[in-house]
């Protein structure tokens, strides 16, 4: 388990240093992804579900949230 955490650690933080040359918009959904992966790799793997599953699920859950995020900031200027 501790592997695993190590090993997301890092590859989000060498996929999130290359995130310089983005718009705000897709900063804010790569981010949401990155956060959701993370949070639905813990979930299952506290609750001895698919370690991968919850990481697609949030994933996408997460970038869905970055999007709606940033819709609503624009909305606001």
């Amino acid at each position: 388990m501790r592997n695993v955490a190590i090993t997301l650690a890092v590859a989000s933080t060498l996929g999130l240093s290359a995130c310089s040359g983005l718009g705000d918009r897709d900063q804010k959904m790569l981010s949401g992804a990155a956060i959701g992966a993370g949070v639905g790799v813990v979930g299952t793997a506290v609750t001895g579900g698919c370690i991968s599953c919850g990481a697609v699920i949030g994933g996408v859950v997460g970038t869905g949230a970055g999007y709606i995020l940033h819709e609503n900031e624009e909305r606001r200027k």
